[in-house]
């Protein structure tokens, strides 16, 4: 069995279902394009038959991504499977990933089905998506809760069927590591055909341990890994993709290595979170802003004296390089488009000149610019196109004085003013903008993130906004934190105002 560990990239499927986390077709190719950079070697793109969006977005990553497979989801449905061919007519490798829950509690209550009719329809899928793609991935889901036995039937029938990748997912993040590998080693052991195909494992992180049971599935012999960066995705995410990576890297005697840039893994997560809009917890493994900082006086002696003491991985290996170019007000352009390709983001004319502008006014502001702010910077160029935009802010408040806000809008090209008075700051502004834009609006949500500890930092908004039952993402970053609430606000207010 060859000791290659194949990565199969989900954040632009399963990643993206986290509500907020939406990204249009221009930021999938985005982010498609630094996964190619990365040396995923399969794209899952997209649910085709979902939304028009879905389908347009898979057509597209199809186009501009050259090597690694680009594959796209769909249940045990002719219709899902004939839609999401046709989505992937462009590209250079396709593959169609289909299948049907095969647990008791998908089966009864989901279907409400039998065990060989959950069968049947598991072999016409896979037959049929072989009708148009050479490459058909299966998925039994919530295989984690399924009967080994019954599990080893439906797998047996469906590389009979053609199915060339065997996915094996722990749906709800159910198992324990010790369980999941026995699983896996079961279907090796017991499944005619088996060594034709390659075995996936996609595991979800509810009882956190997702990346504890991929690494155990691919120890007791699957050969693909499902994972997302940042670990992103339904509920309380899937495997991430930066652990899985790192563990083997770290555990050389286990003799399986993947085709990953490590170097890249910093780059991307900052890049994904940004476009994203979702924070990386700071103690997060490998990416989160702690993973190689040392408080401790026993723990920093211990480093200075030898690194290898308390850190197992060198940050350069992942792409935090202490030595790397520091971006200050004095930077030139090539400073900064350099930055900006080592994140994946490639600018150039008139779009890098906007962000060298914007650059220079916040370098004005702080002593250092770090990669957080490079991303800030170079999406700010999305809102140009918004059509609701914050023309001025300016706030009174004080200890023992109400706060008051005027604001300015400019709507379509239109301006308005508006004046009110609020508790705190913040209240005041995002009053006055509801005083402009008349519609019943309530903040549900509102997480401030300062992205280091200076005073003089970027603050990152992230709000959720409710108009009509129904909840609206919106996000800013800026030095000053009242006027990134108010434009988090506005463009959660652009996502219902048409």
């Amino acid at each position: 069995m060859s000791d290659r560990l194949f990565i199969f990239d989900t954040t632009l499927r399963d990643g993206e279902q986290v509500p907020g986390c939406q990204l249009n077709t221009v930021e999938k190719i985005e982010v498609a394009k630094a996964l190619e950079a990365l040396g995923v070697d399969v794209i899952e793109a997209g649910f085709p038959v979902s939304s028009p969006g879905d389908f347009n977005s898979v057509v597209e990553i199809s186009k501009a991504v050259t090597w690694p497979t680009i594959c796209a989801l769909t249940r045990a449905v002719e219709n899902d499977i004939r839609v999401a061919a046709e989505a992937l007519k462009y590209a250079k490798h396709p593959r169609i990933h289909t299948g049907i829950g095969t647990s008791d509690y998908h089966i009864k209550y989901k279907f409400n089905s039998t065990r060989d009719d959950i069968l049947e329809r598991a072999v016409g899928a896979v037959a049929f998506a072989k009708k148009f793609v050479e490459d058909v991935q299966f998925y039994a889901e919530d295989a984690g809760r399924t009967d080994n036995e019954y599990l080893a039937r439906v797998v047996e029938a469906v590389i009979r069927a053609g199915a060339t990748v065997i996915n094996i997912p722990d749906t709800t993040g159910y198992c324990l590591p010790s369980e999941f590998g026995a699983k896996i080693k079961y279907l090796i052991d017991n499944v005619e055909g088996i060594d034709k195909v390659v075995i996936a494992t996609h595991c979800h992180n509810d009882l956190g341990m997702a990346t504890a049971n991929t690494v155990t599935g691919v120890v007791n012999g699957a050969r693909q890994a499902e994972v997302t960066i940042n670990g992103i995705g339904e509920r309380a995410g899937n495997t991430s993709l930066e652990e899985v990576v790192m563990t083997f890297r770290s555990h050389k005697d286990l003799g399986i290595d993947t085709n990953i840039n490590a170097t890249r893994i910093t780059g991307i997560s900052r890049m994904v979170s940004s476009l994203m809009n979702m924070p990386v917890q700071p103690n997060k493994a490998i990416v989160g802003r702690n993973a190689f900082a040392h408080s401790s006086g026993i723990h920093q002696d211990g480093v200075l004296k030898n690194r290898e003491s308390y850190e197992i991985i060198d940050p350069k290996d992942v792409g935090i390089d202490e030595n790397s170019i520091v971006l200050t007000a004095r930077s030139g352009r090539a400073a900064l488009k350099h930055r900006l390709h080592v994140l994946g983001i490639e600018l150039s004319g008139a779009d890098l000149d906007k962000a060298y502008e914007a650059f220079l006014k916040l370098a004005d502001r702080k002593k250092e610019i770090n990669d957080d702010d490079v991303l800030m910077i170079a999406g700010a160029h999305r809102k140009a196109l918004n059509r609701i935009k914050l023309d001025f802010l300016q706030v009174t408040s004080g200890v023992g004085v109400h706060s008051v806000a005027s604001v300015g809008l400019d709507i379509a090209g239109e301006k308005f003013e508006a004046c009110a008075s609020g508790n705190g700051p913040v209240d005041a502004a995002i009053s006055a903008i509801k005083i402009i834009i008349r519609r019943k609006m309530l903040v549900k949500e509102f997480l401030i993130q300062a992205i280091n500890k200076g005073s003089n930092d970027v603050g990152k908004v992230h709000m959720t906004v409710e108009h009509d039952g129904v909840p609206y993402y919106g996000f800013s970053a800026n030095t000053d934190i009242v006027a990134a609430s108010a434009e988090a606000f506005i463009d959660a207010i652009n996502k219902f105002v048409r």
